[in-house]
């Protein structure tokens, strides 16, 4: 049973379609929803979230309907858990429980699995032990806890602690490897390009349209919990490293904000972010804040603010005039693109969107080089774009567009190498 929970009168999301969420994160594990309903809550009562004569109806169907799990699409404090509980005779699990119970059946990398283990201890600490063995009956064992004789599950609130301090180092040494991946990264170095949305809004179709690559992508919530990263070729031939990122969605949980903030640390390093919309949802606008909210959470404000590229998604989806409107509207706006990652539609126009503000940063810069320097001379040609070149004597001076991060690496690479401009360059170092 789904029970998806607004509070009267503030409640800016369309309900139906909430409640079309709670039944996907539900069905994302696997369970039979055998009823649902919207509840108007205008107060919400400490001792069980809903007023006594509802708890007591919703009893009444429960038990006709021989419910095993009841899903409330809320936040429940472990007293109002415990007293629905009793009162329904039936496992209680909120929006929080239900997202961690996806992201534990999900997640494949150690450092993932960690992550989520992470996050569930920490909101099971306040909780009743043994409150995840609810789905051992229906699925005989699920994500990261397995089955009930699992330690974490038996043990006290000390051992539970102990099990944090531990994972919590463990994710200290592998946040250590991925700042070593990365900095092999930037040694290469490719700017990155992070896709950023909300979830099942076709970020991983579109990161497999635009690199070719196979991951999964399918049609529910959470396909994707684990960053994916693959190289792309951009019209002009500069390359760029494509990251498919997990999905954000309303009302996330502040445990998994702050245990997955070393996955998230692609979208920190990014150079630029697209943030992939399903502009066919009827709650687009609304994701899109929350989208927003969560990157404002990772101190991205500052990038935001600067611009982020929106690439609207499930274009196919939408027809008739609702279709030239939306197309319209994104003509006039240089910073989005309408699209469709299963047909294809609009991708080539994402991409040279994408080039031209990588360009953006980029900044002219003379340099004169030996012309036995052919290491140096083949990496500027390779990592920035020669707008003009001058071969003199044994010198070669360039006139390079190079973007920040490869401007600081070119001068530790090769900054010994760099000789003074000769006489008569002067032109070339005033068009820069």
């Amino acid at each position: 049973m789904i029970l998806p929970v607004f509070k009267g009168g503030t409640a800016a999301r369309d309900p139906e379609a909430r409640l079309g969420e709670a039944v996907g994160l539900a069905r994302a594990i696997h369970l039979e929803i055998v009823a649902t309903e919207i509840l108007q809550l205008k107060t919400p009562r400490p001792a069980a979230l809903l007023g006594s004569g509802k708890v007591a109806e919703l009893a009444e169907r429960i038990a006709a309907d021989e419910v095993g799990v009841a899903v409330v699409d809320a936040s429940l404090s472990p007293v109002q858990q415990r007293n629905l509980e009793k009162a329904w005779q039936c496992k209680v699990i909120d929006r929080t429980a239900l997202i961690l119970e996806i992201f534990g059946a999900r997640a494949r990398t150690r450092e993932g699995r960690l992550q989520v283990e992470l996050a569930a201890l920490s909101y099971q600490r306040s909780r009743l032990v043994r409150s995840w063995t609810h789905l051992e009956r229906q699925r005989g064992g699920f994500g990261f806890l397995g089955g009930p004789g699992e330690s974490q599950i038996e043990a006290d609130r000390r051992q539970i602690a102990e099990r944090i301090t531990r994972i919590r180092r463990e994710l200290e040494q592998v946040t250590r490897t991925r700042g070593l991946h990365r900095a092999a990264r930037r040694r290469v170095p490719y700017p990155i390009v992070a896709l950023v949305g909300y979830t099942n809004a076709g970020k991983s179709t579109l990161f497999n349209r635009l690199t070719g690559a196979d991951i999964l992508a399918e049609d529910q919530l959470f396909a994707t919990l684990d960053p994916t990263m693959r190289g792309l070729t951009l019209p002009s031939g500069r390359k760029v490293i494509l990251s498919d990122t997990v999905g954000f969605v309303s009302d996330l949980p502040t445990e998994l904000v702050a245990a997955f903030r070393a996955t998230l640390e692609e979208v920190v390093e990014a150079d630029l972010l697209v943030h992939v919309r399903d502009i066919s949802h009827p709650d687009s606008a609304m994701q899109r804040d929350d989208v927003l909210g969560v990157l404002r959470d990772l101190d991205l404000a500052e990038r935001i603010e600067g611009g982020l590229i929106e690439a609207l998604n499930k274009v196919d989806r939408i027809e008739g005039e609702d279709r030239l409107r939306l197309h319209s509207r994104t003509a006039r706006n240089a910073e989005q693109e309408d699209i469709s990652a299963v047909t294809g539609e609009g991708c080539a126009e994402l991409v040279a969107l994408i080039e031209r503000r990588l360009q953006e940063d980029r900044r002219i810069e003379d340099v004169c080089l030996s012309a036995v320097e052919g290491k140096a001379i083949a990496w500027l040609y390779a990592h920035g774009e020669v707008v003009q070149r001058h071969d003199e004597d044994e010198l070669v001076v360039l006139q390079v567009a190079l973007d920040p991060m490869n401007a600081a690496r070119f001068d530790q690479l090769f900054g010994e190498c760099r000789k003074a401009l000769p006489v008569g360059e002067g032109a070339l170092r005033s068009s820069a």
